[in-house]
């Protein structure tokens, strides 16, 4: 169309002023079906470039395909059309990613009208390209110094919740954008506790400076309850979750089922005592005379990243009636796990040998606890520590190696399929939620911690294998030893619970033990 200078300066006015004006009259984009076409904003839209305007900082969780990148775009163009010196980068997952918002930026700068361009595109490069205003947009790489250098006007973080490590990159980051520079982080889910969900739940409640926007599916006009249903009818549960419904608890790849852990929250309460020196030791169920117990525990490495903690179960029902968590020194952690156990009847203690744990268990044999788990080396088979002594392949304590460190957390995930173990902690459930899997691996979340996770799984894997299988191979060798010794047995004509009763619990444990050692080769198999 032909305007006239006034007509031109009034537009020109009116769409500084004005981005969705600006976008609306004169922006194009590229349609994968129709080539090149004007660019009509969704009210979502507007209302996006409105909070653009309105907050300098800005986090967008999103369903799929809502055009959010592209939007950002626009603005983008507006911005450094109608400002002089700004300086914009754009991060993603990959940099060709970061690159692909960039092309659409210039894409929308080549198809304005010419009297439009009052700043023309100078420096050209496939990552980056210069106004004659001097206002720039570049993509940039996720690596540690990204835009560390400069300060930055506008800071755009693409599918945020995939990009690796960028807790520390926002650290550095941040700093740039000190002097008034905005930011528009916007993903759509990836799990819990990476930085952008973080970003995310913490500005809804008022914890940061981020201003938050859900966009779900059906925000768009032309998608309904049709399109949903052809949509949806090849994925899977965590891809609809992620993609279209903006959930994040069931959008992650963690390694215990998401419909797991939302069945799981319903059980969780407080305990009934929060007790032990720093009142990290929390109580469910105080001990029960006659129910079988089991200590699992998990000392934590020296370093003060991570915590010394530990599991009390039921056996019987595999219920958590007791946990720890803190950071007691070597000697304190030995005597809260030897308090611990004796409190629960003098219960099974196992406490994973790794590193320092070694420590740990020297010092319960100092203290003489009578019930220390010990397990055939490189078979894990359990072994009862009066047997231990006289076999040296006995080793003190849980191995957690590459080889059974995915044994012992399937184990566990098969537990809480299964329904097999009652968890009233919220410690657990936090740390069960950014259990992931990470190439093929099972660990925690980057700054996060697995030590109670990875006790309780410790304390499925004893329970289901090592004890179960110990019971019945014990069975069968005090069979065989019932079969070789000559029979002693007198009839008892004593009545328990009067005076002249006196068989007691020590002496038939003493004249266990000393057939056991008659007959050592039988049990050492």
């Amino acid at each position: 169309m032909n305007l006239t200078k006034n007509e031109i300066v009034k537009e020109l006015v009116r769409c500084g002023k004005d981005p969705q004006y600006f976008i609306d009259n004169y922006c194009k984009i590229s349609h994968p079906m129709h080539g090149q076409i004007p660019f009509k904003t969704y009210d979502y839209q507007k209302e996006m470039l409105k909070s653009f305007n309105d907050y300098r900082f800005n986090v967008i969780l999103k369903a799929r395909q809502l055009g959010i990148s592209t939007i950002s775009a626009a603005y983008v163009a507006w911005f450094m059309l109608f400002h002089r010196e700004k300086n914009v980068l754009v991060i993603a997952t990959k940099l060709s990613t970061a690159t692909n918002l960039v092309k659409k930026v210039k894409m929308i700068f080549k198809n304005l009208p010419s009297w439009m361009m009052i700043a023309k595109i100078t420096t050209d490069n496939k990552q980056s390209f210069e106004l004659t205003n001097g206002s720039q947009v570049k993509a940039g790489t996720t690596s540690g110094d990204a835009g560390r250098s400069e300060a930055l006007s506008l800071l755009i973080i693409d599918e945020a919740a995939f990009v690796d490590g960028l807790d520390e990159l926002w650290t550095g980051l941040y700093p740039t954008l000190s002097t008034g520079g905005r930011c528009i982080a916007l993903s759509t889910p990836n799990g819990v506790g990476n930085w952008f969900h973080k970003a995310y739940t913490e500005s809804e409640n008022g914890m940061n400076d981020f201003y938050p926007t859900k966009l779900m599916w059906d925000v768009h006009p032309e998608r309904n309850e049709e399109w949903y249903t052809k949509e949806t009818r090849n994925m899977s549960k965590r891809q609809i979750a992620q993609e279209l419904e903006c959930s994040f608890n069931a959008s992650g790849e963690t390694v215990i089922n998401p419909e797991d852990l939302t069945r799981m929250h319903e059980f969780i309460r407080e305990p009934e005592y929060k007790t032990g020196y720093d009142r990290n030791y929390w109580i469910w169920e105080r001990y029960e005379e006659g129910v079988p117990y089991i200590l699992v525990a998990d000392v934590a490495r020296g370093d003060g990243s991570d915590f010394s903690c530990f599991h009390i179960l039921r056996i019987d029902s595999m219920t958590v009636v007791a946990e720890y968590q803190g950071k007691p020194d070597l000697d304190m952690y030995s005597n809260i796990l030897y308090s611990a156990g004796t409190e629960y009847g003098t219960c099974l203690l196992v406490v994973e040998n790794n590193g320092i744990g070694i420590a740990v268990l020297e010092k319960l044999k100092e203290l003489d606890y009578k019930k220390i788990y010990y397990s055939i080396k490189s078979t894990h088979e359990y072994v009862e520590s009066y047997l231990a002594e006289n076999d040296d392949r006995a080793v003190l304590g849980f191995t957690t190696s590459t080889k059974t460190r995915p044994l012992i957390v399937a184990k566990l995930e098969e537990y809480v399929r299964n329904k097999l173990i009652n968890i009233h902690s919220n410690r657990v459930f936090h740390e069960l939620k950014t259990f992931i899997w990470h190439n093929g691996k099972p660990q925690a979340m980057r700054s996060y911690n697995d030590d109670l996770v990875m006790s309780l799984a410790i304390a499925c894997w004893v329970r289901d294998t090592a004890l179960s299988e110990n019971e019945r191979d014990m069975a069968y060798k005090k069979a065989m030893l019932g079969g070789l010794m000559k029979s002693t047995t007198t009839m008892n004509t004593q009545i328990k619970g009067q005076k002249i009763y006196k068989e007691t619990f020590a002496q038939k444990y003493e004249e266990e033990i000393k057939k056991t050692k008659e007959f050592f080769w039988i049990y050492k198999g």
